[in-house]
């Protein structure tokens, strides 16, 4: 059974799982203090990690999603995202997120119904130590994308 739980303290115990999401702990160190960290545990195991942060204006920023290498493709990703407007659209009118110009991240936050809304020229070269590898091809820029949340539901914040 999967269940998903914040974690207030400690949250350094998930690094493994948030550097899939973020390849350098000097970039997670950014946001995941002032962030609130969620875990995604199936039959206890920790299976998936999230981060999201308050940007002000009602915007909630997704900093991180990571889904453990044998638990992806399983809808988990999705139901993440589900859960965040499910708890959040209340407090928040949009979801924001940044992501790489990558084949395998895009069509997922285009599935998930965010709709791109600006590009970071050069995020992942000037931001990380060295190069950001996906899919086979290196990262440079930032695209960002946004979802409007529905105030129908959810109240936290």
């Amino acid at each position: 059974m999967r269940a998903i739980s914040e974690v207030c303290d400690c949250k350094e115990k998930y690094m493994e799982l948030l550097l899939l999401g973020d390849e350098q702990e000097e970039m997670i160190y950014k946001y995941l203090e002032r962030g609130r960290l969620f875990v995604v545990k199936d039959d206890g195991y920790a299976c998936a990690v999230f981060v999201i942060t308050d940007e002000g204006d009602f915007v909630l920023e997704l900093k991180n999603i990571a889904v453990s290498e044998q638990y992806q493709r399983k809808g988990i990703g999705k139901a993440i995202i589900a859960y965040i407007e499910n708890k959040f659209s209340g407090a928040f009118k949009k979801l924001t997120v940044g992501t790489g110009d990558s084949p395998l991240t895009v069509p997922f936050y285009e599935s998930c119904g965010f709709k791109s809304c600006g590009v970071i020229k050069n995020f992942f070269i000037d931001n990380y130590d060295h190069p950001i590898i996906e899919a086979g091809v290196q990262l440079c820029d930032m695209i960002c994308f946004e979802k409007e949340l529905s105030g129908n539901y959810g109240t936290d914040r």
